[in-house]
């Protein structure tokens, strides 16, 4: 790879309807700066019944001066569809049927969903909480409830 291609950020972007509340372009360029990684982070509204063409089409875009899109994070409503669309899904994602991360890999797409792993590490090393042995109420019933709950029994 050469010097300049590897300087063009990769391009992400968080997939929801609606989308436009998500923090996640924020937090993923307060990460991206603070780590050095050459990323650019958007938001994109996709159509109630045209999930997977929104999907594709940000998967096969270009930006001129700008690198690959390299993923997608996958909010309401469509997080109960998204593991459907990878080759491989993780443990989590399938345990879950729910996935909130798409990868675009070359040989395929990788579907995760960290909803869970994250809640339950914010939980203990956040906030100090152990949760072990301890009662959880959860209120929720779409794709991050499906998420958290493995994490937070295991």
């Amino acid at each position: 790879m050469s010097a300049s291609a590897a300087a063009a950020p990769e391009r992400y972007v968080v997939l929801g309807n609606p989308v436009a509340h998500s923090r996640s372009p924020f937090i993923h360029a307060m990460f991206a700066r603070q780590t050095g990684e050459p990323i650019e982070y958007g938001r994109v509204l996709c159509p109630l019944d045209g999930f997977e063409a929104c999907v594709r089409q940000f998967a096969a875009s270009t930006e001129a001066g700008k690198g690959p899109a390299r993923g997608c994070n996958v909010t309401v409503p469509f997080k109960l569809h998204s593991a459907a669309l990878a080759r491989q899904v993780s443990a989590r994602a399938a345990l879950a049927q729910a996935a909130n991360v798409l990868r675009f890999d070359e040989d395929g797409w990788f579907a995760d969903n960290t909803d869970g792993i994250g809640l339950v590490r914010d939980i203990q090393t956040h906030a100090g909480f152990g949760i072990a042995g301890a009662r959880v109420l959860l209120i929720g019933a779409g794709g991050a409830a499906a998420g958290v709950l493995g994490p937070l029994i295991e």
